[in-house]
């Protein structure tokens, strides 16, 4: 890498939300792009940043693949990667049995496998040249059972955990792990889950650039964590002494179909 090129981040799940405002600051911070995502969007979102300075490679790939994580690789040709904003993801309402398993298992694959595929490759590039920097999209919601909403809080729970498990791995490589844990975001999360009709689903929302900033700054203080809001700040301190079944009833009050005329 010769001393007039720009450092480079890569960022998955960047066509719009969180991911789309993490790519605008990496851009407007001096970073070239790689962005991924699984919707046509990416070639808009990619021209936005462009715009900001930032040469860009955009992807329509699906990171819940193995063919998807292959092709985020060969784009990267070898260059070395300054961030890594491990940032896709997708959510799924309603009861578990009232899901169609293809739909559960497409979650998983993308929250939880994918992401670890990409940031076990990425990664381990990072800590043999010694340097690095990771952020990774966890959730506030890994800290509660989530009722209607099963699956996706049980993947952010396993993502939350695995990256404080794997900061302290990487303690001393020079390469830093950040968790970004958002609550409810202004983003299409609910409408691709299919969670407008619930009371999360219609209630008030974060602005994705004040959450994309909150994690951006955490990640490069290297800091191992940051739940963006106070509320949110609040909930999760509470969800840590609250009894598990009392989370789940509340949740349930949140998340059900139909709850948002209640």
């Amino acid at each position: 890498m010769s001393s007039t090129q720009r450092p480079l981040a890569v960022v998955t799940g960047a066509s719009a939300g969180i991911g789309f405002e993490l790519a605008k600051l990496c851009a407007r911070t001096g970073y070239d792009l790689v962005v991924a995502a699984d919707e046509q969007e990416i070639e808009a979102a990619a021209e936005s940043f462009g715009a900001l300075g930032a040469a860009v490679d955009a992807l329509q790939i699906d990171l819940a693949t193995p063919e998807g994580v292959n092709k985020l690789q060969e784009a990267l040709s070898g260059r070395p990667v300054d961030a890594l904003f491990a940032n896709a993801g997708h959510g799924l309402g309603h009861g578990f049995f009232d899901q169609d398993f293809t739909d559960i298992q497409h979650v998983i694959d993308t929250n939880v496998t994918g992401t670890l595929d990409v940031i076990h490759r990425i990664g381990g590039v990072m800590r043999r040249q010694g340097r690095g920097r990771i952020l990774i999209t966890g959730s506030i919601a890994g800290f509660t059972p989530g009722t209607f909403q099963a699956v996706y809080n049980a993947t952010k729970a396993f993502i939350d955990s695995f990256a404080y498990a794997i900061r302290h791995e990487l303690m001393d490589s020079g390469v830093s792990v950040t968790c970004l844990m958002p609550g409810p975001t202004d983003t299409h999360f609910f409408a691709r889950a299919g969670m407008e009709d619930t009371k999360v689903g219609a209630g008030k929302k974060a602005d994705p650039a004040d959450v994309a900033k909150a994690g951006f700054d955490a990640m490069m203080k290297g800091e191992s964590d940051v739940v963006a809001g106070w509320k949110n700040k609040l909930q999760a301190a509470v969800a840590n002494i609250l009894p598990a079944d009392l989370l789940a009833e509340q949740h349930r009050k949140l998340a059900e179909p139909g709850s948002a005329r209640n």
